[in-house]
């Protein structure tokens, strides 16, 4: 039987479903009398307890339930019959004035879009590309180094300088009243290294261990702590201890300890290279990714489906709570999340994923599996036991499919890149680690 489908707004639909009672009602009947055979009651036998008793118990859920299943079922053969690709779950109202004997019920829904890919030949993507230097690798070195750093005692008589551990009692106050986080006993610290206001480092620069002080403090209009932001601090410090740092010598020892069999340092800077290059190679993929895809949204034409948004939104917002329950926040499920605070993102995400699902059926950029083999072995590189990580991400279909949406968007992008104006940009290895 055909099915009529009422246009509405957009992408919105409508479809009229009928449903005789009687079948309702049999099913009902049906379901309430299986449950009996197990239902327990006061006062009766399992399997013994009154039709009455379970229907009056049960009767209003099984019917729900009933109906749900009916007109869910009926929902998906009609929208089926009618070839729509449903875009999320229908909202049911029950309409009045269906025959008797039947039952009627809008379906109101929205349908997947057409996608209009745009010509990609107009559209302008930067590429980038970064080169791993030496001085990078000098960089990379120092981290390790200090990674692995030890301190000494100073003698008394040496004031703080840049690189000296620093162990200080502090205490803040604006307008004299102490504030919550302004004070701290005990507190280290690495003179130079910006864990703490600049202001507050140039005071304790040149302290020695005993002595105490006290300085104003402004705090940035920017500053994380919101009830302190742009207010100006009287800080008293008393300087505990200060601890010089000694840095591990740049050979065979550290050399060894950082895993290299070879023990020589030319060995050392060769393994740095290639975890940099592994790196760099990465982000820079990431980086041309986002440009590729941003391009590739801008240049399409479609409507996007609200119902479709709106899940999207939710997700957000409950992987929002999930992070603040990671962060110890008290009930951090409960936590008024407004989904406005989502939504712009959400409808981005959305608007993207039916662009690529679209060009990757136009130009048959499916994954392949000696792609996603590729992708696997290289990532698993970076690990200790590269075959281990390999057997890890082949025994997992959802690991598998995680890799798969990685491979299909690496071909999107070589897609795009492909069709597009290129500009190529080569950034300097700092910023690229940095973004």
């Amino acid at each position: 039987m055909a099915v009529n489908v009422e246009n509405l707004e957009k992408l919105e639909r409508r479809i009229t479903l009928t449903l005789p009672a009687s079948a309702i009602t049999q099913e009902v009947e049906t379901r309430l009398r299986k449950l009996a055979r197990t239902v327990k009651a006061a006062g009766f036998r399992p399997g013994k307890v009154p039709m009455s008793v379970v229907t009056q118990r049960y009767g209003y859920s099984v019917h729900y339930e009933v109906m749900n299943d009916k007109v869910g079922r009926a929902f998906a053969e009609a929208a089926s019959e009618a070839k729509l690709r449903v875009a999320g779950a229908p909202r049911i109202a029950e309409k009045q004035g269906a025959p008797e004997g039947e039952l009627a019920f809008d379906a109101t829904f929205e349908v997947y879009p057409d996608v209009k890919l745009g010509d990609l030949s107009q559209a302008e993507v930067e590429r980038a590309a970064t080169e791993v230097t030496e001085a990078a690798i000098d960089k990379t070195l120092e981290i390790l180094r200090k990674q692995r750093r030890t301190f000494a005692l100073r003698a008394q008589t040496e004031p703080a300088a840049e690189g000296d551990r620093v162990t200080i009692d502090f205490e803040g106050k604006i307008d004299g009243t102490p504030f919550e986080g302004g004070k701290a006993d005990g507190f280290q610290f690495v003179v130079g290294e910006g864990q703490m206001l600049a202001a507050f480092e140039s005071a304790v620069r040149g302290m020695k261990a005993g002595d105490s002080k006290t300085f104003p403090l402004q705090f940035p209009d920017d500053y994380q702590g919101k009830d302190v932001a742009g207010k100006e601090a009287d800080f008293m410090v008393t300087l505990k201890k200060i601890e010089a740092q000694h840095l591990p010598e740049v050979n065979a020892a550290l050399a060894k300890s950082l895993g290299i069999k070879e023990g020589t340092i030319e060995a050392l800077r060769a393994d740095i290279r290639r975890n940099l290059e592994r790196e760099v190679k990465f982000r820079v993929l990431a980086r041309n990714k986002a440009a590729a895809m941003e391009a590739l949204a801008k240049s399409a034409e479609l409507d996007v489906p609200e119902t479709l948004v709106n899940g999207e939104t939710e997700r957000m917002i409950e992987a929002a709570r999930e992070d603040l329950k990671k962060r110890g926040v008290k009930d951090a499920d409960k936590a008024p999340i407004p989904p406005e605070l989502f939504k712009p993102q959400a409808e981005r995400r959305v608007r993207l994923g039916l662009v690529v699902a679209e060009l990757v059926r136009a130009n048959n950029l499916q994954a392949k599996p000696e792609q996603l083999q590729a992708h696997i072995e290289e990532m698993a590189q970076s690990y200790e036991k590269p075959s281990e990580v390999v057997r890890w991400y082949l025994g997992d279909r959802q690991r598998m499919a995680e890799v798969e949406a990685v491979v299909v968007e690496n071909n999107v992008t070589q897609f795009v890149l492909g069709q597009a104006k290129v500009v190529d940009k080569v950034l300097p290895f700092d910023e690229l680690m940095q973004g």
